[in-house]
């Protein structure tokens, strides 16, 4: 019987020692964005060049890319396509006009609903509601010096990047119900990435984001607090951040500790559960600037932030073809069937006869033979070592964000078959996902299967001259 790898709950460290969004994709332009200054042109306060103006087919001049954010769980597209705002990669670029917003100025009031900052469409605001008769609102300003990007299930315009719930199995030709679960956990104003248009290596992540008033409520109940005559507060299910220790690109990072970030940008330790009422205790030694390789966790979601200049050294996707080509030229052959295999570059639904499988427990690469199936198990004997175990469809996994260095794709994830260099593999596999309200679980990261099995990878060894 698999054993699924789940990973023990990490311990609670106390840290102190250790508007209208604008996304221009590669190869697009689009029309002026809504920002502080040109709301004017917009019917609505929030209208959305996305809705507004139609893509355009020439290639964007100088753009400052800030870096990308990839969805955990997809080979490089979404099941029924990436389309508009809802992908599985997003790419942030410096916008023309700056839409960025800074703290200004705060004050009680005894009914946050009707008070003058939350009326006005063109303010955004915070509203700390403390009883149903005194609220905090914290009032923001235009910032020049920074671009606002903001990430949620809702597809309202406000929402840059609209992300769905993540389903196992369902991002690389898997069952279409992608996204689709009885009750999302994702909040629908989920997060905020603010990014430095002076300094395009800095990029501040916040929880919660403003909604199409420009808005953002915390209720009652949401956890609270105030320090220094300033007032901060966590959202209902969080906004979780991890840092690579060391450098992700290059293949020697080790994965950090998952902290909770702020709707002021604070950083915490954990809370003892995820929707618990008491935070978790300051972090001094890390911030909300995301590095290359930090994970978001919106509870249902998990992305992975890469930075312009990581990506730079990462493999691009023409890399990893050319890797798969390279293994498909050494011709490798089924001991079998005697037949040649040919790993696809993308999942094949349908099993063919140069389909190579894995066998993984011991990771011979052959074709698909009924030789070796025990009666009335799902299991098969290995004709090479003899060794049963389960079998899988091998895969490439094909998204280079994923990827900690360049090198041939010599392993592959238990038990899903994907592809992927050994020290990338080797990375993922000791990464723990946040699953559930207090559990985490290792996955591959492109299908988000849990791992199985220790270790959740298995090396390959094909019959042909590059083994």
């Amino acid at each position: 019987m698999p054993v699924t790898k789940r990973i023990p709950y990490p311990s609670r460290s106390d840290g102190g020692s250790s508007e209208s969004p604008l996304l221009v994709e590669e190869g697009e332009t689009v029309g002026a964005p809504h920002s502080p200054r040109n709301i004017h042109s917009h019917s609505h306060s929030h209208g959305n060049p996305h809705r507004s103006h139609s893509y355009h087919h020439e290639k964007p001049k100088q753009l400052v890319k800030y870096g990308e954010l990839v969805i955990l769980g997809y080979n490089g597209y979404l099941p029924p396509g990436d389309r508009g705002r809802r992908r599985s990669k997003f790419v942030l670029y410096k916008r023309p006009v700056p839409n960025g917003v800074k703290r200004s100025k705060h004050y009680i009031v005894k009914t946050p609903h009707s008070s003058q900052a939350i009326l006005n469409t063109k303010q955004h605001s915070i509203s700390y509601t403390l009883s149903r008769t005194q609220a905090v609102i914290v009032e923001y300003t235009e910032d020049e010096k920074t671009d606002m990007f903001q990430i949620g299930r809702s597809s309202e315009s406000p929402i840059d990047f609209v992300v769905m719930d993540t389903c196992a199995g369902s991002g690389d030709g898997g069952p279409a119900n992608e996204g689709r679960v009885a009750q999302s956990t994702i909040s629908r104003f989920a997060c905020r990435i603010l990014a430095d248009r002076l300094d395009p290596r800095i990029a501040r992540i916040y929880a919660a984001g403003f909604d199409s008033s420009r808005n953002i409520f915390l209720g009652e109940k949401a956890t609270k607090w105030q320090e220094n005559r300033e007032i901060d507060g966590l959202t209902t299910n969080g906004v979780l951040i991890m840092h690579p220790r060391g450098q992700f690109c290059g293949g020697e990072a080790q994965c950090g500790f998952w902290r909770e970030v702020s709707v002021g940008g604070g950083v915490f330790s954990l809370r003892e559960s995820r929707s618990a009422q008491q935070k978790g205790n300051v972090v001094e030694d890390e911030s909300n600037i995301l590095q290359d390789g930090t994970l978001i966790d919106l509870c249902g979601a998990t992305l992975l932030w890469r930075s312009a200049e990581g990506l730079a050294k990462s493999p691009t996707k023409q890399d990893l073809e050319e890797l798969v080509d390279a293994i498909n030229a050494g011709r490798p052959q089924c001991p079998v069937g005697l037949n040649t295999l040919v790993i696809p570059r993308k999942a094949a639904s349908d099993s063919t006869q140069q389909q190579p499988y894995v066998y993984l427990k011991c990771g011979h690469v052959q074709g698909h033979h009924d030789w070796g199936q025990e009666k009335d198990k799902v299991t098969r004997r290995c004709p090479m070592c003899l060794v049963a175990g389960a079998v899988v469809k091998l895969s490439m996994g094909i998204e280079p964000a994923f990827y900690v260095d360049c090198g041939p794709p010599t392993y592959a994830f238990s038990p899903c078959g994907h592809m992927a260099t050994e020290k990338t593999v080797k990375y993922w596999e000791k990464v723990a996902i946040p699953h559930g309200t207090n559990g985490y679980i290792a996955i591959c990261p492109f299908c988000a299967v849990p791992l199985e099995g220790t270790p959740g990878y298995v090396k390959l060894i094909f019959q042909d001259n590059v083994d």
